[in-house]
């Protein structure tokens, strides 16, 4: 399979981030189960940004990963997932 594709970088950065959920999830659970934390988020649409934020960071991991092995097409595809899920986050916290 090849790994130098963009497509192959949109997925892993459109689903890293949902690693990094489970890890702001850990830190940050309060004793709250999932689906308790889950309404808490979604209710509170400027503490679902802060989430957000803090679960996009997980497509560093990858990103640096594949900027170090040369892999530039599977780079700019986790950017540009990166680069939505952004977008998504200001439209969060200033429009709704």
């Amino acid at each position: 399979m090849k790994r130098n594709i963009p497509i192959l970088g949109f997925i892993i950065g459109v689903l890293m981030p949902l690693v990094g959920f489970g890890v702001v999830f850990l830190i940050f659970r309060q004793g709250n189960s999932l689906a308790g934390f889950f309404e808490n988020v979604w209710i509170n649409h400027q503490m679902l940004a802060k989430v957000l934020s803090l679960s996009i960071l997980a497509n560093l991991v990858p990103f640096i990963y594949c900027t170090s092995k040369r892999y530039d097409y599977t780079a700019r595809g986790i950017f540009s997932a990166t680069i939505l899920y952004g977008v998504f986050i200001v439209l969060l916290k200033f429009v709704w």
